[in-house]
């Protein structure tokens, strides 16, 4: 399996991280992205008891999730109010935050953290801005040290935005995590077209689907996968060219379980054809 071109994986929680996994192992696949369990888990014993169920099921953890207490996705001036790392009251705590994930991360032996840090500044000489790439820069050189890579969800602004943005970081381990479906749920960029500019970063994706707002300065509705305006066969065409070969993540956010099962699963089948 880690030799596997294109393994298709699924994002799941890590409350319980155990029980997560066998969820994988129980929907035929063979990666998944994790959100980072709770500190309940970060004893060695139940650290232990993640690698054995790793182990056990073949189920490979591709990379850990970060979070923030407080963060809502509700709209869009929330988003910018409470997701990531803009507001600078909550910034500090969150980077901090972020090393303890990586060092846990270590432990579990897992190469990629990745977050939404929030919607970057398009002002590069504002406060704001100076401020997320000085705490993109520590969050990078914590996971350097831990011998990781540090990936940026993309989405909440256009491709060219984040690239500058990257490339004002300038971190060798600084990489993207890419979400064709947020492109489009923020109105922010042609996913296509954002993927060939941000495309040597890419290090993770995210197989989701979705359709733009149709008022402005609302959040778009997401999709099951192939139903949505992403057009999943040129992504994964796409990919192939710039050549990405790692997992294909399903990511599918609602609450209803039977048909989170049933739309992981169809996704499963339409990947299973393009890949």
């Amino acid at each position: 399996m880690q030799d596997e071109k294109m393994p298709i994986g699924v994002v799941v929680s890590g409350a319980d991280p155990v029980a997560s996994l066998e969820k994988v192992r129980s929907l035929g696949l063979s990666t998944c992205q994790m959100s980072v369990p709770p500190q309940s888990w970060w004893s060695e014993e139940r650290i232990e008891l993640i690698k054995k169920a790793v182990q056990e099921k073949g189920v490979r953890i591709s990379s850990l999730i970060c979070g923030f207490e407080g963060e809502s996705y509700r709209d869009i001036a929330t988003i910018k109010r409470t997701v990531g790392l803009l507001n600078p009251s909550m910034r500090e705590e969150r980077v901090k935050k972020v090393f303890l994930f990586s060092d846990f991360a270590k432990r579990l032996e897992v190469k990629v953290l990745q977050a939404h840090i929030g919607f970057i500044p398009e002002e590069k000489d504002s406060s704001d801005y100076k401020g997320m790439v000085e705490a993109v820069q520590r969050i990078a050189d914590c996971c350097r040290k831990n011998g990781q890579f540090f990936a940026l969800e993309t989405g909440q602004e256009p491709a060219k935005v984040l690239l500058g943005f990257i490339e004002d970081v300038a971190r060798e381990n600084l990489k993207v995590n890419f979400d064709p479906a947020n492109m489009l749920l923020y109105d922010a960029d042609d996913p296509i077209k954002a993927l060939e500019i941000l495309g040597k970063y890419v290090v993770g994706v995210h197989c989701k689907d979705g359709k733009r707002p149709e008022k402005k300065g609302e959040l778009g509705k997401e999709f099951p996968l192939g139903e949505g305006e992403v057009g999943i066969e040129r992504f994964i065409a796409k990919l192939k060219e710039i050549g990405y070969e790692g997992p294909l993540t399903i990511e599918r956010e609602i609450s209803d379980e039977k048909r989170w099962k049933e739309d992981i699963l169809r996704a499963k089948e339409l990947l299973e054809k393009l890949r």
